[in-house]
Order: structure tokens, then sequence, then C-alpha cells
């Protein structure tokens, strides 16, 4: 298919050997056999899921949304009744007779039940005529549909599905409007055979001399669902609750298919643990047609949509489905050594031993046998958060990737969220029971429903009950490591910048626990870099419907982010609340304060020959110490500005509470625990006024010492409390959707560029600034707007030298870190009186 070729050459993909089993993306235009999904590696992607065909074919759709009807009625009510042939004939005859019986007559849709493409369908009143034996579906049919000029249309909405487990659903914001080419009259004896009136399939119609193949947006006999969508909105129609609707129905018929599908997965993947990266995709069609109340009802699903371009409108929707799916995948040419590796640990892990817990035998004593479950808790928890962390990884790509897609499960609305989990029990009970206990066991699992923080305390709690076990003393409840703060020792070694490698080659070399050789090869090309110009390929093989499977590879590939590791200490990342510890007295803290500083460019270099421009490059701080009476937690900024005006969404006010933001942002104030004022100004001038000194180290620290978790980790102070004063000012719970917190994650996504590069561009002249990323944009930054973001950016610069400079005093060096904290150097927050 021609727009496949087109997306998979865009997406840097080559065609490999037919062959070559090691492609990374596999696509296939009909269903896949289980053996082949339990053949693929992890690295590996092929584009449908086992089990999917449980509602897409249209008997088995029938049959399991009969189930779900029967102990959900009230929100399984967007499917026509339907009757399977020849099992149901007589509840169907049942039917008819009672419609006879209270004189009412209707019309019913016959289908193949494997069909496709409108082939074998047929229109029917008379129903004694029906062969009783034969195998297809009885529909009622809707004779009450919502017409656009007069002549009725279905839509067909394109669905991407990820992952199976956990479930991941995404919608496309476009599609096809297909329309039928005569005018729609309700069905009779007269018209019951005129199919170009009653059925929309294109495949239908197309050979109708009445269909028009009209390129213009609001013309034709197929047009986009964006069109259609401001159609709606043009004519009063209420389009939020059409969407809303619209994505319901495709989830709940989702819900229906989970249990079969996890259930087949897990029988093709056996050894993959829950929350692995899918190794299957699927790109589904859902036909949808609407009534006269433009309520939506689903016809069918296809699980190989057609991405034929008879026409251009054809041609921008499939290509924009296929190009932004590929982008959310996040192949990438680096899996395939990365897993080479993870697979050469496992196996090691196995041959020593390590990890395995010892099995307790008849004769072990109650003390034993206390210590063994403890274990076994702690390596559930353990596995769990790990489970927790690689999601949080995951969703961050995704909501960078989206493209027009939307996530619409698992839904930000927690209740309506609630109420889908509620439905997938259900399911899971309807379809699985007796069958898979482990699953339902694993669905009503609290481990599942926790948060990362919630994991990390009863971690803590572990240690604590086995300390007891063990005849310890208890740990003293002080202050918590300092976990919102990155550690230094055992990072994995990371490609230096070129004017750090007189400085670098020399120190000691480190733990690459999560980074590989592919890894650095791939930043120092992102970097310009690269040995001998040799390029690392990604494979990839496609079937387009030969029984032969076409190879392609992919050249280039974004460096992936390193993902957290479980081995060591557990330490809490900075999105936990609980994480945060409070100092053990008030006198341990004192603040370092701040009052408005003029705005400078940030690429602005830090070397300062003058106070005044020391000034403009850091905090600045007023005369008079201040002691902060309680301080209960570690690592959050807040501010002194009052409560906000009421969030009114007119320009003038947007206007007003942007101006209060950076009246917050700057009144915000730098903590330095165990120092006076006076002595964390002096600390913080010494940097600047020895920048020369200091700027290697800071480098090393920042770009070498730091992976990109805990690089993360260092912004992410600024991030939280950032996110706090907006969700205080705005009054608005969500501050996702404010155009400034959308304005300041491109800034914070862009100070993590390249490990770390664009923050470090704002200490010198070299590099380009974070500020290309409004100039290089059509997006509308105002002039206010671009402030608050530059005193971002100063924040994050002065959170880093803190950090650096409380590490220094820590360990004495940057170099001789090791991984446990003591409780002197777990006292920096930042903080305001």
């Amino acid at each position: 298919v021609t727009v496949i070729r087109i997306v998979i050459n865009e997406m840097d993909f080559i065609k490999a050997r037919d062959d070559d089993e090691t492609a990374n993306l596999i696509w296939n235009d009909s269903a896949v056999q289980h053996e082949k999904i339990a053949e693929l590696r992890n690295y590996q992607r092929i584009n449908h899921f086992p089990g999917m065909g449980e509602i897409c074919r249209k008997d088995c759709l029938a049959r399991n949304m009969s189930k779900m009807i029967k102990c959900q009625p009230q929100e399984y009510s967007f499917i026509p009744k339907t009757w399977i042939f020849p099992a149901e004939y007589t509840q169907f005859q049942n039917y008819v007779k009672e419609l006879r019986r209270k004189r009412k007559q209707k019309t019913f849709i016959v289908k193949p039940a494997n069909g496709a493409m409108g082939h074998g369908i047929s229109l029917i009143r008379n129903c004694e005529k029906l062969p009783a034996q034969e195998h297809f579906i009885v529909q009622e049919y809707l004779d009450k549909p919502f017409l656009m000029e007069g002549y009725k249309f279905d839509l067909r909405i394109y669905i991407l599905v990820t992952s199976c487990d956990p479930l991941r659903i995404f919608l496309y914001n476009d599609g096809l409007v297909r329309m039928g080419t005569e005018k729609y009259h309700a069905p009779s004896e007269a018209n019951l055979s005129q199919l170009y009136m009653h059925l929309t399939n294109y495949s239908v119609n197309k050979h109708n001399e009445n269909f028009e193949r009209d390129e213009t947006v609001d013309k034709g006999s197929k047009r986009s669902i964006s069109w259609f969508t401001e159609f709606l909105r043009t004519n009063d129609y209420d389009v939020a609750k059409f969407w809303g609707d619209v994505s319901e129905l495709v989830v709940k018929t989702l819900i229906v298919a989970e249990p079969h599908v996890l259930h087949a997965y897990r029988m093709c993947r056996p050894g993959q643990p829950p929350g692995s990266d899918s190794v299957c995709f699927e790109v589904l069609g859902f036909d949808i047609i609407l009534d006269r109340k433009l309520k939506p009802w689903l016809l069918e699903i296809n699980r190989a949509p057609s991405f034929g371009t008879d026409q251009k409108i054809d041609y921008d929707v499939k290509k924009g489905v296929l190009l932004n799916a590929l982008k959310l995948l996040n192949i990438r040419a680096s899996d395939k050594k990365r897993n080479l590796a993870q697979q050469k640990a496992e196996a090691q892990r196995r041959l020593y031993g390590h990890g395995s817990m010892k099995k307790l035998s008849a004769a072990s004593s109650d003390w034993e046998k206390q210590r063994h479950t403890l274990e076994r808790r702690r390596e559930e928890l353990k596995e769990r958060l790990a489970q927790v962390r690689k999601q949080i990884s995951r969703e961050e790509h995704e909501k960078q990737h989206l493209g027009n897609y939307r996530r619409i499960y698992p839904p930000d609305d927690k209740l309506l969220l609630e109420k889908y989990e509620s439905l997938l029990s259900a399911a899971f009970q309807t379809f699985l029971a007796g069958r898979a206990a482990s699953l339902q066991k694993e669905m009503n699992n609290p481990l599942k429903r926790m948060k990362e923080e919630d994991i990390l305390d009863l971690l803590e709690q572990c240690e604590l009950d086995d300390e007891k076990l063990m005849g310890k003393s208890s740990r003293q409840r002080g202050p918590k490591p300092l976990t919102a703060m990155p550690e230094c020792s055992q990072t994995p070694r990371r490609q230096r910048p070129d004017y750090l490698a007189d400085f670098t080659s020399g120190s000691s070399a480190e733990n690459s626990c999560s980074s590989s050789d592919e890894e650095e090869e791939e930043r120092r090309k992102a970097r310009g870099g690269g040995r001998g110009g040799e390029k690392r390929e990604k494979k990839v093989s496609y079937d387009l419907g030969e029984n032969k499977e076409k190879n392609l590879s992919l050249k280039t590939s974004p460096a992936p982010t390193a993902s957290p590791t479980l081995s060591g200490p557990i330490r809490r990342s900075i999105s936990c609340p609980r994480s945060i510890a409070s100092l053990s007295s008030p006198s341990e803290v004192r603040a370092l304060s701040t009052r408005p500083s003029p705005t400078v460019p940030m690429a602005t270099p830090l070397v300062r020959p003058s106070s005044a421009t020391l000034r403009s490059h850091s905090l600045s701080r007023s005369g008079s110490a201040h002691r902060v009476p309680h301080s209960n937690s570690l690592g959050t900024i807040h501010s002194n500005i009052g409560d906000p005006l009421i969030n009114l969404r007119s320009k003038e006010q947007e206007a007003e509470l942007v101006r209060q933001t950076l009246a917050a942002l700057t009144a915000m104030r730098i903590r330095f625990p165990g120092k006076t004022e006076e002595e964390a100004e002096a600390v913080l001038d010494e940097i600047l006024d020895n920048w020369k000194y200091h700027k290697p180290k800071v480098a090393s620290y920042w770009l070498v010492k730091l992976d990109s978790t805990k690089q993360r980790k260092v912004l992410d102070i600024v991030r939280t409390n950032v996110r706090s004063a907006l969700q205080r000012i705005w009054r608005e719970p969500d501050v996702e959707s404010l155009h400034l917190y959308r304005l300041f994650n491109r800034v914070f996504n862009r100070l993590l560029w390249s490990h770390g590069q664009g923050l470090w561009n704002c200490f010198s002249n070299t590099g380009s600034s974070w500020e290309t990323i409004f100039s290089k944009s059509s997006e509308v930054v105002s002039p206010q707007e671009l402030q608050c973001c530059r005193r971002l950016v100063q924040l994050c610069r002065d959170c880093l030298l803190v950090v650096y400079k409380f590490v220094s005093e820590s360990r004495g060096s940057l170099t001789g870190l090791s991984p446990e904290w003591d409780d002197t150097s777990n006292k920096l927050c930042f903080d305001s009186p």
C-alpha cells in the first residue's frame, strides 16, 4: 500500500531481507498466528494482538456484547439488538412474533458472520424467509439515522491500542465520513434492495454513478471527521458530548475484548513480566453510525482497516494515522542491543542465583517464616515500583509524541477511570470466571492502584519490620534520606562534551548500569560526532497481503531515556510527595531570600566581573536574615504571594494571572540548611566570582555524573513547586490545560535536551539558547510569558548550583561520593518564609 511505504520511508525505515527474522517492526494485513507472536523477541513489534478477533468478527462481537449487556445493560446500550444464526434462530422468531402481536413491524439487516466491505448484506422485513441453518447475524436496522444533506452516512474512527498489559487506548482526532449515494428514505418493501441508499460502505457506493469524488472539504461522498466536527459546531450541536460519547463507546468495546486479548497475549508471552513493553500493537477501524439524536451506535470493528488512497482525503487522514502511531510506539534502533544486554544480565542472574529467595523447609522456624514472608513482600513491592516508574517514563514519552492522537484509556478523569475499572472487573468475571484466576487476582491486587509514594512507604515499613526481626535498634525518626536531590555514585558514564574532555579524561570509571555503548554512540551522533560515520539501523518487516514478509530497517533513533534501576537503596523520585522530609529543627534552616531582579537572556555567560552582573545571573538576596518557624518539606518552593483572583478566562484576566505568576516566580527563595543567610549568600557569590574554577566541576557533575533520571529530579524540584503555584494562582487543579504550563513544559524539556546540554548552555556562550524553541515556533508567546520562562530558567540554574555545592560540601569532593547519605547531608530544601 502506497501510504504505508511513504510513512515508513518518512520514519527512516529501510526494507530488510524477506528471511530476516530480527526486524524491529512487522506489518501484516491479516491476523497473525499465535506462534508468530510467541517467537518474537522483546524489542520487536507486530501490528496485531492475539484474541482481538473476539470483537472484530461480527458473530464474536455480538456474542460477547450480549454477555456484557446481561450484567451491565445501562452501559452497553450502543449496539443494535443482534441474533447469531443458527444458534439463536428460535429466539429471533419469538421476538418477531412478539412484534407482530403488538402490530409493529421492523426492518432487519442480515450480515455474513465474518464478512467485509459490504459483501453479502441485505435488508428484510419478512422474517419467515430467513434460512434456519445458515451462519450469519441479524440486526435491527436503525431506520432513523442522522442525515447530512439528506444522505445517510457513517464514521470511520481510527483507534490505536499500544498495550494490553496494561490497557492503553488512543483515539485519532480525524477520520472519514462515508456517505450513501442515494437520498435516504425510511425502509419499505419498495426500497429494501436499494443498497446505495441504506449502506454507507465505500466499497459499495464507489460503484454508483452518483458517487462524488470532490476534493473540497465540504463536498463529495467522502469527507473528513474534522470537517464534520466543525459542521456540528457550526450548527450548535454539543461537540464535547459527541466526542465523549464516541470515546466511551470505544473504551467500553475494548474492555469487552481485554480479558480475551490479555489471556491470549499472556499465553503467547508466558515469561514476560507484567508492565513490560508490548510486542503487539493494533490500529483498529471503528465503524459508527449516528441516530437522529446524535447518539453513536457501533456497527462493526475492522482489525485491518483499508489504507488505500483513492482520494486525497484518504491520503491525508491515513498517513496521519500511521505516522503518528509509529511515533507513539517509540521504536528505536538501540532496542535490539539493549534487549540482548538484558538477556545476558538475566542469564547471569539465573546462573549465579542472584535475587533468588531461600526456600522454606518443613522444619523452618517461625522466625524464618516471618523473614521469608517479609522478603517476598519486599520483592513484590520492588517489582511493582519498577513497573510504576517505567509507566511514568512511558507516559512522558506519550505526552510528547501524541501528535493528532489523544489518550482515552486510562482517562485523566478519576471518576470515569473508576467506572471503566468497574466494567473491566465485570468483564473479567464474565469471560474468565474459573479459567484465569491469576488474572482476576491480579486485577484485584491493591498494589495495582498504588502510586509510587505509597509503594515507597510500604517498602520503608518492610525495612523497619526487618530491623525488628533482626533485633536491630530502630532508626531515628529524623530527616529521611535526601530524595529530591540526585545521587552521584554508581552513575553511568556519559558522553562528554568536547570542552569537558580535558578534565574528565582522568576521572575514575563508573558502572554503566543504565546506559549502553549504543546509547553513547547515539548521543555522539546527536552532537554531530560518530565513529567514522557508521550508522545504526533499525529493521522492519511488513506484509502487504502477499504471504511474504517485507523487511525494512530504520537508520536513526532518538537516545532512549534511562529507566531507573532498583539495585541498592530504594530512593524516592520528585513525584512522591511523602518522600519530601521535614527538617529536624527549625533552627537548622535559614532563608536565602530573593527580591525581583531584571531578567536577562539565559545564554549570557556566568563569569561575573561585577556585583551588578552577579545579580543578573543569580537570585537577588535581601539583607535581612529570616528564620522559618517550620518547614515540612524537602525540595519544595513556595512564594509569599497572596490568594489570586478567581480564574476568569477573558484576555485581560489571563494577562493579569500571568503577571501574578511572574511575581510569584520572582518571589521564590532558596534555602541552604546549616548556614546563615549571609553564609549562604557568600557561598553562591563565591561560585559566581570564581566561575572559572567552578565551571569544570559543575559541568562534570551535571553532564557526566548525573544520568538523565537524576537530572530530571533536579529540575523536578522547580517543576513541582511551580505547578503548585499555578494551581493556587489560576485556581485550576489540572494545570496541564494552561497555555503557560505547556510553555513551561517545553522549557523543561529543552533544558534536559541532549543529556542536560540545554541547561548547561545557559551557563555559557556556546550552544543554542532555550529561547529558540519559541523563535522557531508559530506559537504566540507574550512578553510576560517569556519573562516567566526566563525566570523559570533562572530558578533551574540556581537550583543546580545549590545542589552542586551541597553535594560538594557534604563529602568533600564530587568524585568521592558514596550512595550512603548521612543525616547531616539530607537537609537541603527550597522554601520561602
